[in-house]
């Protein structure tokens, strides 16, 4: 859990994820085309990934990824992301993390 909480709060927009993960990828593409750019940790390439995905577990996030923390604080999975973003939600959280300024 120590490093979940460590690299969440690299970046205003941390996103864990698995590079062969559809939702994974759409997430990323979601936060590239808001003009953020996030720290990307991709589990299947990390040798500690298991480990960290069994973490994301423990925090809430079923399926594991794609995990998003946002200004170091756990947001959520796709769902919740896109739910934030349809809502005019998700932009108030971005500039509010330091993640993007208009």
């Amino acid at each position: 859990m120590d490093r979940i909480g460590k690299l969440a709060s690299q970046k205003a927009v941390v996103i864990f994820s698995k590079s062969s993960c559809c939702m994974s990828h759409a997430i990323k593409r979601l936060f590239y085309e808001q003009g953020v750019s996030p720290a990307v940790h991709e589990l299947d390439e990390d040798s500690r990934g298991k480990e960290m995905e069994w973490d994301l577990m423990r925090l809430g996030c079923n399926p594991a990824v794609p995990a998003v923390f946002i200004g170091g604080k756990f947001v959520g999975s796709a769902n919740t992301v896109m739910t934030l973003h349809l809502n005019g939600s998700l932009k108030k959280m971005l500039k509010d993390a330091g993640a993007m300024w208009l």
